[in-house]
């Protein structure tokens, strides 16, 4: 669905959080869209790998429910943006648009 938005590229998408690291740098991802709950890496420290190999890149985080102290976690580690799953696609596209604008030059 992402894919079908004017102006968003998916240049890739991984299973676990292990991954998501190497897979910024490989394909040298303007926005990283992370889910909160991933195997290996929960979200925050999936985030702060993204942020450390890829630092030009954007975190979004998308989570279907988290706490206070989650959300704290994921900013913490360098996320831009939290947004639930449950809200419509639109914000979730206008977070990764803001996201993108603030990435690194």
């Amino acid at each position: 669905m992402l894919g079908l938005q004017d102006g968003l590229e998916v240049v890739g998408s991984v299973a676990d959080g292990t991954a998501a690291a190497g897979a910024c740098v490989g394909r040298r991802a303007d926005v990283v869209l992370m889910d909160f709950r991933l195997p290996g890496l929960d979200g925050a420290a999936a985030t702060a790998a993204v942020r450390a190999e890829c630092p030009g890149a954007a975190v979004v985080c998308l989570t279907a429910e988290a706490t206070a102290e989650d959300r704290r976690a994921v900013i913490d580690a360098g996320a831009v943006a939290l947004v639930e799953k449950s809200r419509p696609v639109e914000e979730l596209v206008t977070a990764i648009r803001q996201a993108a604008g603030r990435q690194a030059a």
